[in-house]
């Protein structure tokens, strides 16, 4: 479990307490892997695109200690596409007859491509529990916390510490 934590560590810069916003520019230095995620929204948008919300409890730093155990510094956050298009959903929670709780995220992937000229990517969000994806063209993201962050034994805060 070390050498995961270690792997999963952000760069020092990704662990700045004070930092609060990041875009598509930062999406190289950041990682959503084991981030769990409690609600999405669709908001439309002008000719077809729209935004996609997710509310997120986003890890920014795994604190490992020498002997394998692991905190989190995570906090409350929406990351935010904009211009999305195409949009699936898949989550399937019946095939592993588990309860409705928030789902975890394995990775964010994206692609380089183009329509109408203008700078749109494929965006592929793979989720590690339960077994499924998103997958949805967008232009880019804004990712915002919403609460100061907090050092936690757990990846994912309950409703009261989401408050």
């Amino acid at each position: 479990r070390l050498e995961r934590c270690r792997v999963m560590s952000r760069k020092p810069d990704m662990a700045d307490k004070e930092r609060r916003v990041w875009t598509e520019a930062d999406f190289e230095d950041m990682s959503w892997h084991d981030n769990h995620v409690h609600g999405l929204q669709i908001r439309s948008g002008d000719y077809g695109a729209g935004e996609l919300d997710l509310d997120l409890d986003y890890i920014v730093e795994w604190l490992c200690a020498a002997d394998g155990s692991c905190e989190f510094r995570l906090a409350p956050a929406t990351l935010t596409f904009r211009e999305v298009t195409g949009l699936r959903i898949e989550v399937d929670y019946q095939a592993i007859s588990a309860g409705l709780l928030p789902f975890s995220i394995d990775g964010i992937s994206r692609e380089d491509g183009a329509i109408a000229a203008e700078p749109v990517r494929k965006w592929t969000i793979n989720l590690n529990w339960p077994h499924g994806s998103l997958a949805f063209r967008a232009s880019g993201f804004t990712q915002r916390l919403r609460a100061p962050l907090r050092i936690c034994a757990e990846q994912c805060l309950d409703h009261a510490e989401r408050a």
